[in-house]
């Protein structure tokens, strides 16, 4: 199989995951509106409400949508597909790659859904702005998507789906998605080792802050990428050499 065969394919599949096109892109939205819709004229620090739950809801939904990888490799795993992928010529490097590209790609859709239910609600930025927000938003994706993966050699297919909505919505939660937990102390120190917490920070680029990314953000977000790797490089040789 050629690399961009397996890509398309790939693509495709990814898309045609209704569970989880509707948790990445249908829910984020409808919370958005239900929320953000009425409380369209108000305004946080001022700062319109619209605006500053958009940026919430799209570290939630980009979170899925990376994390989601995972349920596509554990439904191989169960199916014995990724047992026939190993005799083919593809490299694994690129099997795993595909699978965080799809969930990237997911991610943008998600992004682009929740920019515009957002400017449906009046919410404008620069161009500038909606670079540097998106662009930082992928690059706190990234122990997400690792997440995802590990999470995919671990469970099986019918645990994936509670799994990745549990973990999430507990990220979501700790790092602020829904609206800031924890402003000050012992507690928001805590909160700010948790890689959702800078997500959620990258999103908000887009509330005019200065000083982002601080270097904590870069530090945490890179030990969680280097740390979830390395266990899902033990977990993916374990789960080679059983089948």
């Amino acid at each position: 199989m050629r690399h961009s065969t397996y890509l398309r394919f790939e693509i495709l599949r990814t898309f045609r995951n209704r569970r989880f096109l509707v948790f990445s892109l249908v829910f984020p939205i409808v919370l958005f509106f239900t929320i953000a819709g009425p409380n369209r004229h108000v305004h946080l620090d001022g700062i319109a409400f619209p605006l500053y739950y958009m940026t919430g809801m799209a570290a939630f939904g980009t979170m899925i949508a990376v994390i989601s990888s995972g349920a596509r490799i554990s439904q191989e795993r169960t199916a014995g597909w990724t047992r026939q992928m190993r005799i083919t010529p593809l490299k694994s490097s690129t099997y795993l790659a595909t699978k965080v590209l799809c969930g990237y790609l997911l991610a943008l859709l998600s992004i682009a859904a929740l920019s515009l239910a957002g400017t449906a609600l009046g919410v404008r930025l620069s161009a500038a702005e909606w670079f540097t927000m998106i662009a930082l938003l992928l690059v706190g994706l990234l122990p997400f998507a690792v997440l995802g993966i590990l999470l995919g050699h671990l469970l099986a297919t019918d645990s994936m789906g509670p799994a990745v909505g549990g973990i999430t919505t507990l990220f979501a939660l700790l790092g602020g998605a829904y609206g800031p937990l924890v402003t000050a102390g012992a507690l928001l120190k805590v909160v700010k080792c948790l890689p959702s917490y800078w997500l959620v920070q990258a999103g908000k680029t887009a509330l005019g802050g200065s000083g982002w990314p601080p270097a904590e953000a870069w530090i945490v977000i890179a030990v969680w990428t280097a740390v979830l790797g390395r266990i899902t490089a033990r977990v993916y040789q374990r789960d080679t050499v059983r089948v």
